[in-house]
């Protein structure tokens, strides 16, 4: 599961008995090399669907990390990008890897996303990886602060996989991996949020539509389908209400499906 320049076992149980702050405070510098950070072939199937709904003028990563979708939104936003974290030390990695180039400038913040220090300052907002550290009961709050960082028109943009069903191996896995968690968050403190069996599409469709954005639902490509036929990967495309911004695309602009 973990190369060799990932976090040995002593390391990843120092971090789970930390609080979430503090445990990616620890984890940052190997944090590229476990299964946690997105994966590129995932990153740039994302930057390929968002390549029409452009061009976008300012950017914002959502929960950041070490800046692999940063780097993304370089990509596709002409002026400026932003990332944001509350971990200071995935920031600190971030900021390290940067590289100068010509393109939007790069600024790193460091912040919670359930408070975010922004309003109205960005026609994109993306996000990799990060809602398994936000309760359901969050989704209100954590989805009406994108609605209020968003300029009428901008939309927030993330990918989300379809959960393995009972028949494969992932399911137990990712079940067990929850039911540990939980354990121990009953048993110590602080508590460290991380499940991956609690962001449920349905309801989270449900939420940014009560958060006032209209969403899009489109299908990534080249991740395949189910048993069912449903597709294994979709993109969720949640647009603020209101004219185009500055250097976008008409807001009737779509993904594909």
């Amino acid at each position: 599961m973990f190369g060799p320049e990932g976090p040995t076992l002593r390391e990843l149980t120092v971090q789970a008995l930390s609080s979430v702050e503090h445990g990616y405070d620890l984890l940052a510098p190997k944090f590229d090399h476990t299964p946690f950070r997105t994966p590129d072939v995932v990153l740039d199937s994302v930057a390929r669907a968002l390549a029409p709904l452009g061009p976008f003028t300012d950017g914002l990563d959502l929960c950041c990390g070490t800046g692999a979708g940063t780097r993304l939104l370089t990509g596709v936003c002409r002026r400026s990008v932003t990332g944001v974290d509350f971990s200071a030390g995935m920031l600190d990695i971030a900021r390290r890897r940067a590289t100068a180039a010509d393109g939007p400038g790069v600024a790193w913040v460091r912040g919670d996303a359930r408070a975010l220090p922004f309003t109205a300052a960005f026609d994109l907002v993306v996000s990799f990886g990060a809602f398994g550290h936000f309760l359901p009961r969050e989704l209100p709050g954590l989805f009406t602060q994108v609605r209020t960082v968003l300029r009428p028109g901008g939309r927030f943009v993330f990918p989300v996989f379809a959960p393995p069903g009972p028949a494969h191996p992932g399911f137990w896995t990712l079940l067990g991996f929850d039911a540990v968690m939980r354990v121990r968050n009953a048993l110590w403190r602080p508590p460290f949020v991380m499940y991956y069996r609690t962001f449920r599409l349905s309801a989270v469709l449900r939420e940014l539509e009560r958060a006032g954005l209209t969403v899009e639902l489109g299908v990534l490509p080249g991740f395949g389908r189910r048993a069912d036929g449903s597709p294994r990967a979709r993109l969720v495309v949640a647009r603020r209400a209101g004219a185009a911004p500055l250097g976008g695309q008409p807001a009737a602009g779509s993904v594909n499906s």
